[in-house]
């Protein structure tokens, strides 16, 4: 199922776009995914819910290049469908945003222990291998947010399954909550190749703490703290794509040294991350990825990753006046941190588990 002769190819989440105003910049991706084919990466990634993604992908990828030349992933999403037929509709629509014709690889997206209930009651399983059987996917598979026992009864009740997609980080790898070590033993005790997504942590892990850039940076001079997230997740055994979701040329660029002619991390590499994960371990920042799946859905239509991203610039950096123009930019044209009616919406759609209204509220104390 590899995808790249290269070890642990790249993967391109079509996720995080260049953007013009509200729009996908079709043009810049356009220029991203030629210089990704011409370095010899095939794998692309996007979903049912990436608002605009789908579309992009047909503009910049599949109208414009040689269907056999890339390979391409989306996702079906339950959590926000009203009802099975809704939920089964959203691989036609797929189709036909995309206009691949098929999927290389599908996945039941994530899937968690709030929302598996819907996975299994509506029998999307059982759909997806239909539609494998249809020819209209060639590989199947979930990407996970759950606990390690909810990952072993899936892989154990669907043996069949092809891939598992899971959030896989330096920052993470012991994390109680994300628990991405432990998910990524279990996986490959059943055997699976493993895509990983959030290798640089929703970008976080691009530009950390000072003292971790500056451990990286005595150790391997000149290589952007992006490279080194990536390289963790592409050491590991058993890993089919790691995706990054490039927001520009310059991202792609970066990530693209990274992967050609990649080898794994050396010791004097690991013994860097051991110490980074060390120093990441006592940070106040919030450990938001940035992925949104929060906002749709709040009643006060409060845009928390934009607000926690302003919080940590005092929270973890100590910049309190980048801090409240960032804020002041985050709640443009909608609800403030101290607007937030503790319904616990954000909470059950967070993948990472984060006590959204928590922090909402400390958000509210250090910035309003």
């Amino acid at each position: 199922m590899n995808t790249a002769a290269n070890h642990a190819p790249l993967g391109f989440g079509l996720m995080r776009l260049p953007k013009i105003g509200e729009e996908i910049d079709v043009a810049q991706t356009s220029q991203m995914v030629d210089a990704f084919l011409a370095a010899g990466f095939t794998y692309f990634d996007t979903a049912y819910v990436y608002t605009g993604s789908e579309d992009a992908t047909r503009k910049a990828l599949v109208e414009r290049h040689p269907r056999d030349s890339y390979t391409l992933a989306t996702k079906l999403n339950a959590r926000i469908a009203k009802s099975e037929a809704e939920a089964r509709s959203e691989l036609e629509q797929s189709l036909e945003r995309t206009g691949a014709g098929y999927f290389d690889y599908y996945l039941l997206h994530a899937v968690q222990d709030s929302n598996v209930k819907n996975y299994d009651d509506w029998n999307l399983w059982d759909f997806v291998r239909e539609q494998k059987d249809r020819g209209l996917i060639r590989h199947y598979g979930f990407s996970f947010h759950g606990t390690p026992a909810l990952l072993d009864r899936l892989l154990t009740q669907h043996p069949d399954v092809d891939f598992v997609q899971l959030q896989i980080n330096y920052a993470d790898w012991d994390n109680p909550e994300v628990t991405s070590g432990e998910n990524y033993r279990i996986a490959r005790a059943h055997g699976k190749q493993i895509v990983i997504m959030e290798p640089v942590k929703g970008g976080a892990l691009a530009d950390p703490p000072q003292e971790v850039k500056a451990l990286f940076e005595k150790v391997r001079p000149g290589r952007s703290c992006a490279a080194w997230a990536l390289r963790f997740a592409a050491s590991l055994d058993g890993v089919l794509a790691v995706l990054s979701g490039m927001s520009n040329l310059a991202q792609m660029q970066d990530n693209l040294a990274t992967f050609t002619q990649f080898g794994p991390m050396d010791q004097d590499e690991r013994d860097a991350i051991a110490r980074a994960q060390q120093i990441l371990a006592h940070s106040a920042a919030i450990p938001c990825t940035g992925c949104g799946y929060c906002v749709e859905g709040c009643p006060r239509q409060i845009f928390i990753p934009k607000i926690f991203a302003a919080a940590n610039k005092q929270l973890a950096r100590n910049e309190p006046q980048q801090a409240r123009e960032a804020y002041s930019r985050a709640i443009e044209g909608r609800g403030k941190a101290s607007d937030c009616i503790h319904c616990g919406q954000c909470e059950g759609a967070c993948p990472q588990h984060l006590p959204v209204i928590e922090w909402l509220g400390k958000c509210a104390e250090i910035l309003e």
